[in-house]
């Protein structure tokens, strides 16, 4: 008798020099919950931890800044400091102990930096209330144009502010390389530094960086080169990018296919296709946040580009994610705040596609007790069901 086929999603995954034991992806979510001076902590430990333990094959942590001026929020995590290193190494041999990749997301947060966490409201921190941290914010961008009514107007990065920045992720990547992270993701989508200047209705520029598509595009790429030519070669470089950007007229599915195809040509190995997120005062797009809204962004620049990519967004189980990798639309699934509402979903969703029915893919200290459990809870729903037919 034949074994039933591994579903695709808990087929390995090879790129570059590392292999993924599957395909489920745990998406970089703002946790806001840093130590002093933008360190992880034991917060950070637990969240990405979990993860590892419920059966994921990649665990992304959060958006990171290069330098502290560039956080989304007062609390968040960066690699600008070399001291920054040491707790992201914690985290890191917890989930290889434990049998799961981890990735790190660099980021610049631009003209949107300095905001409430989203417990607080999530709103824009005023000028005054940025001083009153004691710490160097600074809202840059390609023009002097806030991100909408609740923000401060941006300073214009000089030529030599982008090269600044530019030294900052090739000095961050370092310290993710030393902290032992075997993937490095670059946030250039939701409005961030990067993305600001991809987009027209945010970029007015008039040199190089500006006017047309291939030089909005120039930051962007100028970073992922110098990020792949100090990241280890056999290690994958991913970027996350707003395949639309949410405004009318501006950053188009065209354009992230041409981007990609830059990217892919520069050595980054995967495309992460999220959308949205330039500004709070443009029209959004009337698009739909229906089931998987943002997997025919991944599978267009996946077929269009010839590049791996991630698709994200209201993915809810596994039979959803496997017909997704089965129609050839996405390479990898990532999952965020279901991963949230249930740390073991990789694992449930092996069982819900007939995958690995008994425990043994889960953590050693967890699988054998649920082995024990599993038929006397066999046994009691039978039972249950035998005596609910009998009361008719």
């Amino acid at each position: 008798m034949t074994s039933p086929q591994r579903p695709c999603l808990f087929k390995p995954l090879r790129i570059r020099g590392i292999e993924l034991k599957n395909r489920v992806v745990i998406s970089p979510m703002c946790q806001h919950s840093a130590e002093e001076r933008g360190c992880a902590g034991a917060w950070h430990l637990v969240h990405l931890g979990k993860f590892a333990l419920g059966g994921a094959g990649l665990i992304f942590v959060e958006s990171t800044a290069v330098e502290p001026g560039g956080r989304i929020g007062v609390r968040d995590v960066g690699l600008w400091s070399d001291e920054q290193v040491a707790p992201f190494k914690t985290i890191v041999d917890f989930v290889h102990q434990n049998g799961a990749a981890i990735g790190i997301q660099l980021a610049h947060a631009g003209r949107k930096a300095g905001s409430q966490a989203l417990w607080e409201g999530g709103c824009a921190l005023s000028m005054e209330q940025l001083r009153e941290t004691g710490e160097p914010w600074r809202r840059v961008g390609p023009s002097a144009l806030a991100a909408g009514p609740e923000w401060s107007v941006p300073d214009a990065l000089s030529r030599e502010g982008i090269a600044e920045i530019r030294q900052m992720f090739v000095a961050a990547t370092k310290r993710a390389d030393r902290a032992g992270f075997d993937v490095l993701e670059l946030h250039c989508g939701h409005g961030y530094l990067v993305a600001s200047f991809l987009s027209p209705h945010s970029n007015r520029r008039e040199d190089d960086y500006g006017v047309s598509r291939d030089n909005r595009m120039r930051l962007a790429l100028e970073v992922a080169r110098d990020v792949r030519a100090t990241w280890p070669q056999e290690k994958p470089l991913f970027v996350r990018i707003s395949a639309v950007d949410g405004t009318e007229y501006g950053w188009s599915l065209d354009d992230s296919v041409v981007l990609s195809r830059a990217l892919k040509a520069i050595g980054v190995d995967v495309i992460d296709c999220s959308s949205g997120g330039l500004s709070d005062e443009t029209r959004n797009m009337n698009v739909p946040r229906g089931l998987g809204f943002q997997v025919p962004y991944s599978e267009c620049i996946r077929r269009e580009a010839n590049i791996l990519t991630q698709a994200v967004g209201v993915i809810l189980d596994g039979p959803q994610a496997e017909a997704i990798l089965q129609e050839g639309r996405a390479d990898l699934i990532a999952v965020g705040r279901e991963a949230l509402y249930d740390p073991y979903w990789p694992h449930h969703a092996a069982h819900d596609l007939g995958h690995g029915l008994r425990f043994d893919d889960w953590p050693i200290q967890h699988g054998p007790w649920l082995d024990k459990r599993a038929p006397l809870v066999e046994k009691l729903r039978s039972a249950e069901k035998i005596a609910r037919s009998l009361t008719g």
